[in-house]
């Protein structure tokens, strides 16, 4: 009997402990499943309307693949940095040490075939931030 005794309050303990582990486990959104699914490619890298993608564009280094990592972790191009969502998941900051401020964008679209970003990005010597313009799609 004195076993029995121990036994039921090391159970309810241990199951306890089971909720509280299955509670931890966060249960992400649509968005960011789309988002951290894929292996990203750039398609189209836009400043200003012109494309800024190539050799010596402004956005060159954002060039290729982006893989958006579910621990906030990533590689975009060849920057390699942390993300973020905000704005109830409207928006998405890029950081990385390589970059001179983090890269707060609107997302346009994410959908499984399409990811599309803008925003406007101060350059130092020009008088007017620049305009962005960034779409992926699925590698």
């Amino acid at each position: 009997m004195t076993i029995m005794k121990n036994i039921k309050p090391l159970i309810l303990v241990l199951t306890i402990f089971g909720l509280c582990i299955m509670c931890e486990e966060e249960e992400h959104s649509e968005r960011f499943k789309l988002l951290t699914g894929p292996v990203w490619m750039s398609d189209s890298l836009m400043a200003n309307g012109m494309d800024a993608g190539g050799p010596g564009g402004l956005l060159e280094k954002f060039n290729g693949e982006a893989k958006f990592n579910e621990d906030g972790t990533g590689n975009f191009g060849e920057y390699v940095g942390n993300w973020y969502f905000s704005n109830n998941e409207k928006d998405i900051t890029i950081m990385s040490d390589s970059l001179i401020l983090a890269l707060t964008c609107r997302i346009v679209e994410l959908t499984e075939l399409s990811f599309k970003i803008t925003t406007s990005f101060p350059i130092p010597d020009l008088p007017e931030p620049v305009d962005i313009r960034i779409t992926f799609k699925p590698k």
